[in-house]
């Protein structure tokens, strides 16, 4: 339970190649759902599942981020997984921004629902869902019995998973990407001044 006088910081990672409005939509709606006073947005370098050949570089990816949420209030981003060496893994990222802001803060790390199906997997989860809360962003057809192993295998930890019904976006990056390599708009997909960039830097278009 958070105590009051907590702040709540929303801590939203991926790849963000490119970033794209589902992934504003989400942060929005779980900054308002959980009255999260900032949404930190934070560009994996080296993704631990993802081959960096198929990935635009950290530095594109982390500018585009930059650009998507310039005017955007409550939304912030953060470049500690691009500095750091290595592998992005989210405890590090955790543990870090904790140390950083202190002890007055509570954190809730937002993410899609497959994703938390897979937590397990993550490096260190236990100290993790310690460490902070999840948002799992649920689409309206999402089948919910699909998290009951998970209830049985986390146990009291399952109480740190939070799921978020809102208004979602059917978009990926990947469908973005194939857009850029088919000559297709980009428009209400994403922010225009990613739009701007993609086009200036000639991303997505050699695979």
């Amino acid at each position: 339970m958070t105590q009051r006088g907590t702040k709540r910081i929303g801590i939203m990672g991926g790849t963000f190649d490119p970033i794209h409005n589902g992934h504003l939509l989400a942060a929005e709606q779980a900054r308002e759902e959980f009255h999260l006073s900032q949404v930190i947005f934070v560009p994996a370098a080296q993704p631990p599942h993802k081959s960096l050949g198929d990935l635009s570089s950290a530095q594109h990816r982390y500018v585009m981020t930059l650009l998507a949420v310039a005017s955007q209030d409550g939304f912030a981003v953060s470049d500690i997984e691009i500095r750091r060496r290595g592998p992005s893994y989210s405890i590090d990222t955790v543990l870090s921004l904790k140390a950083q802001w202190g002890c007055d803060h509570c954190f809730y790390f937002i993410t899609g629902y497959d994703a938390i199906l897979d937590i397990t997997t993550w490096r260190d989860y236990e100290t993790l869902l310690k460490e902070c809360q999840f948002v799992a962003v649920a689409r309206p057809d999402t089948d919910r019995g699909r998290l009951h192993p998970l209830l049985e295998e986390l146990g009291p930890l399952y109480d740190r998973i939070h799921l978020l019904d809102g208004i979602t976006m059917a978009l990926s990056a990947s469908q973005i990407r194939k857009r850029v390599r088919d000559g297709k708009s980009l428009r209400f997909l994403v922010p225009e001044s990613v739009e701007h960039y993609i086009r200036k830097n000639k991303l997505y278009q050699r695979f």
